[in-house]
């Protein structure tokens, strides 16, 4: 059994008991705190975590900016937890990094085939074969988790970099937005349907990746829009 170190940020402790018992049995050593300060707190302390999975409504600083924190200085998933089910909120926890979204109530096994879902992405059970995947300047460490633009190390969060991989995996043809959200969410690799409402997430995530690659958005040379279809990474003549 795959054992995993999770902290859970919530302020509904009676939530955090059950998860508790559930989890552990499943090989998931939970921790918990109430509050979004003394999460970041034990982020930056030894104790090392393999998930957070983060309420929305929080006392004090809420879940979307504690996740905007974490992605600035940590690489860690976030799985977002919250009672708000509305399309605008699962898109901005996707838009600031959240590897996934799962709105309350929620089935206990449904949250940890996501955890399990979510690591598999991030942290390969397992020593992946060696994959550099180079298109023209721009060069992709698919198991190292990174991408370099003329040899310069990119600031990617864990979802772009998953957009990257999905696009340079298959630079010079057109990706489709389902095919590329099937590629980087694990709640479809899960088996779940594609849902169109992701297509704003994925939309943004683009527009942070040409932004990055030093793209212009009004002419992008490197990613470019096939409109109303999706996109593809362009190969150098």
């Amino acid at each position: 059994m795959v054992r995993m170190h999770a902290l859970l940020v919530d302020d509904d402790h009676e939530l955090a008991r059950l998860l508790t018992e559930y989890l552990a049995p499943h090989g998931v050593s939970l921790d918990h705190v109430g509050d979004g300060a003394r999460a970041l707190e034990l982020l930056g302390a030894p104790a090392t975590f393999d998930i957070v999975l983060l309420d929305v409504m929080l006392p004090g600083i809420d879940g979307f900016e504690v996740c905007r924190r974490i992605r600035a200085e940590y690489d860690i998933p976030v799985v977002m937890l919250t009672a708000r089910g509305e399309d605008t909120d699962r898109v901005v926890g996707l838009e600031i990094g959240a590897d996934d979204y799962v709105p309350k109530p929620f089935n206990p096994r449904e949250l940890l085939a996501r955890m399990r879902a979510v690591l598999r992405r991030s942290r390969p059970a397992s020593p992946p074969a060696a994959e550099r995947v180079d298109v023209g300047d721009l060069s992709v460490d698919v198991p190292g988790h990174k991408a370099t633009l003329g040899g310069r190390e990119l600031q990617l969060t864990s979802f772009e970099l998953r957009v990257l991989v999905a696009l340079a995996r298959r630079a010079g043809e057109t990706v489709t937005r389902e095919e590329l959200a099937t590629a980087v969410l694990p709640k479809l690799q899960s088996g779940a349907r594609y849902d169109p409402s992701v297509d704003r997430s994925l939309d943004v995530h683009v527009s942070h990746l040409r932004h990055k690659l030093g793209d212009d958005a009004r002419e992008p040379r490197r990613i470019r829009t096939v409109r109303g279809i999706g996109y593809v990474l362009v190969k150098p003549v």
